[in-house]
């Protein structure tokens, strides 16, 4: 118990801050999430099908991910509707189960309609336990199918975790302003 309370502690401080402060940091995480999007592409080409027929995605170019008993994960990224950025998110996540280790991940998040894109934006949209990632490889996205109008594109970049744990990952959202 100890350790979920510190793990969510962490989560909510970690949540504070959606858009980084300065405006060169919100432009270098722009310019992170286009060269994740474009890096997932070239890796899966059938993804780019699948993000023209979308409502809007969210880009997370590093989260990183740690647990003992209870773990908690946190990345920020950027919102775009039909290709455009329009806010910047952080996502937050907290576990419970067997897991040890820690990781660092990529994520993309495609929803397919326009419900979903504004649950995201009024700060009500939470991705349940029952969601599941696909492992972005050749051909992935053109065999996986939206759950509950979304679907989740994951990529490893370093670390180990074994993990069987439930989980629940929660987006804030922050308006890219002028």
């Amino acid at each position: 118990m100890r350790n979920l309370t510190a793990a969510m502690i962490a989560i909510a401080l970690a949540a504070c801050a959606t858009a980084p402060k300065s405006p060169s940091g919100r432009q270098e995480l722009v310019q992170s999430a286009n060269a994740t999007v474009q890096q997932m592409v070239r890796k899966d080409p059938s993804l780019q099908d699948t993000l023209n027929r979308s409502a809007g995605y969210a880009v997370f170019p590093s989260i990183g991910k740690g647990g003992f008993i209870a773990g908690a994960a946190h990345g920020k990224g950027v919102l775009y509707e039909h290709g455009q950025p329009v806010g910047f998110v952080s996502l937050s996540q907290g576990s419970v189960g067997a897991q040890v280790g820690a990781q660092t991940y990529t994520e993309l998040i495609v929803f397919a309609d326009p419900a979903r894109v504004q649950q995201v934006k009024g700060g009500k949209f939470q991705l349940g336990g029952n969601a599941s990632a696909v492992v972005l490889t050749a051909g992935a996205a053109a065999s996986t199918g939206f759950t509950n109008g979304v679907a989740v594109f994951v990529q490893p970049r370093g670390g180990v975790m074994a993990e069987l744990s439930v989980s629940g990952q929660q987006i804030n959202f922050t308006p890219i302003s002028g």
